[in-house]
């Protein structure tokens, strides 16, 4: 037995469970546990600027490592601004474990200053949550809280702590890190039924014209040669979802990018003609299937899936295999016939002639596409590409070709603005030799761009490609295409001069406004060892195509007028 603190224990905890970086800011309530991270020199510790930041960022470090991310914030609004970033890491299944600081027990409940039920108030955006009135349970929770993040259908858990008892020294046996985790009713499952994966192996053997949809629990299970060999010996193409981008290589013949309201036409049509559809780690978003009722009608449908509460849930589903994307192809991939269907794959490469989705039109301006399409050729497809949300996200997804693995970081079921700065920087920490662009519009950038303190300070070497438009184009488009061009607070009038504000913080930064200067400042930045940003200034009004109309479906499919 040895005295510490429960400062001292969180600590120990955290490396126990591999953590290296925290991104935080310390208040009141949770600083005694920055009181003992000088004893812990192991534990880096990066200081954010708002917690919203810290919270994506350690988003952007897990989904990239595959580790939890780990954020600290005191009580109060240090605790609730963190909320977002956890419903973003709950939507998009990434495991980040947040740490906050509560009032002294006395005072729970009392409303005591920068008092708030953190727990009940991030019930619907956590996988579990904790209050510790106990020093002695801190251990026990840590463990927990680590192996619910990781294990299963990951996502964010969070562990509040009163001062008190972060200060309140205790006898600890070193012991209890080597004890097993017991959580009754808690058992993720592992490999599927196998009647069930019979049942599927048939249909795929039977099938004419199969898709697979590879989501991202391909990528939370590590599932790429096993997606690839499923692929290969059956000969079906894949499609992905927006957040499975980058589990398959695009370069693969078998490739046909994403679908959905902004997918390529050819990926839509694919799964509305397919004749069997292999879902795998992928939930059946509304993004996707537009009109359930409409969606891929002509298909049998397999859904593998970790979590139960997916099968059924949005479309109707044939062969359900329950357990780990990994575990469960290498049930189903021994036991397929290998097959070739060479008539559905020239039907396709016939969609793909028809629907050219990814041309770029010929035009003097400065578009988007032009930008992210430079990035791609001048990274030669290697960088992690992180984005927000709106026009940008798209426009990366279609124009940047992902040829490895896990390269791909953007906001999915939340469509978190703002999430692009900050979760880059993680991603950054996370894998310090990759290079790693940070896609924004101008609208998001300003939501989290106090963040470049943090990255200015710390030399994360993020590159920012900034789509400058003065507008919020997705709001344009949707005011333009369904809302008779009634154009209300879509517009900005006063945005910041970015180039100097990133000279303010003490960043590199250019200007570019032609098409002909994108290779030029894509090089320097690359070539630059720190942070460097560039400012593209765009087409102020722009579309996004194809498009799908929400909750309609590839019937009513939107190209580009050419």
């Amino acid at each position: 037995m040895t005295k510490k603190t429960g400062g001292q224990i969180v600590c120990e905890g955290l490396l126990k469970q591999g953590v290296d970086t925290v991104f935080g800011i310390p208040g009141g309530a949770i600083l005694p546990l920055y009181g003992s991270l000088s004893q812990f020199p192991d534990l880096r510790h990066i200081l954010v600027r708002h917690e919203q930041g810290a919270s994506h960022a350690a988003d952007g470090y897990a989904r990239i490592t595959g580790k939890a991310g780990v954020c600290f914030a005191t009580s109060g609004p240090g605790a609730t601004n963190l909320i977002t970033g956890l419903a973003t890491a709950m939507m998009d299944s990434s495991p980040v474990v947040a740490i906050t600081g509560q009032v002294a027990r006395p005072g729970i409940g009392k409303d005591s200053f920068q008092e708030t039920d953190i727990t009940g108030a991030t019930l619907p955006v956590t996988k579990h949550s904790y209050l510790v009135m106990d020093p002695k349970d801190l251990a026990r929770v840590i463990k927990e809280a680590f192996y619910i993040a990781t294990t299963g259908r990951p996502g964010p858990v969070l562990i509040d702590i009163p001062r008190d008892v972060f200060a309140e020294s205790i006898d600890f046996d070193d012991s209890i890190w080597d004890e097993p985790i017991d959580l009754p009713g808690y058992h993720p499952p592992t490999i599927a039924d196998f009647k069930d994966v019979k049942s599927a192996a048939k249909l795929i053997d039977s099938s004419k014209k199969p898709v697979i949809l590879a989501g991202h629990g391909v990528i939370i299970s590590h599932a790429y040669r096993e997606l690839k060999d499923l692929a290969e010996k059956c000969q079906i193409p894949v499609v992905t979802t927006l957040l499975g981008i980058s589990s398959f290589p695009e370069d693969h013949i078998l490739s046909l990018s994403f679908p959905g309201m902004h997918g390529v036409a050819w990926a839509s049509l694919a799964l509305h003609e397919a004749d069997l559809i292999i879902a795998i780690g992928s939930r059946f978003d509304d993004r996707i299937t537009g009109d359930t009722k409409r969606f891929a009608i002509r298909s049998k449908k397999i859904h593998i899936d970790i979590d139960p509460a997916e099968i059924n849930k949005n479309i109707k589903i044939d062969v359900p295999l329950i357990g780990n994307v990994k575990d469960v192809l290498n049930q189903l991939n021994p036991i397929v016939e290998q097959k070739t269907h060479q008539d559905w794959v020239r039907t396709i490469e016939q969609m793909k002639a028809d629907h050219p989705s990814l041309r770029i039109k010929e035009t003097d301006d400065l578009l988007g596409q032009h930008v992210i399409k430079a990035i791609f050729e001048e990274t030669e497809g290697k960088a992690i590409v992180v984005t927000g949300v709106g026009q940008h996200q798209m426009w990366a997804a279609q124009h940047y070709h992902f040829y490895t693995q896990n390269s791909w970081v953007t906001s999915g079921g939340l469509g978190t603005m703002g999430f692009e700065v900050p979760a880059a920087m993680g991603a950054q920490v996370g894998k310090p030799d990759h290079n790693v662009w940070s896609i924004a519009g101008d609208g998001g950038f300003q939501m989290t761009m106090s963040e470049l303190a943090t990255i200015v300070e710390n030399n994360i070497p993020v590159k920012f490609a900034i789509m400058n438009n003065n507008h919020l184009g997705m709001i344009t488009q949707w005011q333009e295409l369904f809302f008779d061009k009634d154009y209300q607070a879509n517009s900005y009038t006063a945005n910041p001069d970015f180039v100097k504000l990133a000279n303010a913080y003490g960043m590199k930064s250019r200007r570019v406004e032609r098409q002909e200067d994108l290779k030029d400042a894509i090089n320097e930045a690359e070539e630059h060892p720190g942070p460097f940003l560039i400012d593209f200034i765009i087409k102020k009004e722009e579309n996004v195509y194809p498009m799908i109309p929400s909750g309609q479906s590839v019937e009513e499919l939107m190209e580009e007028p050419i």
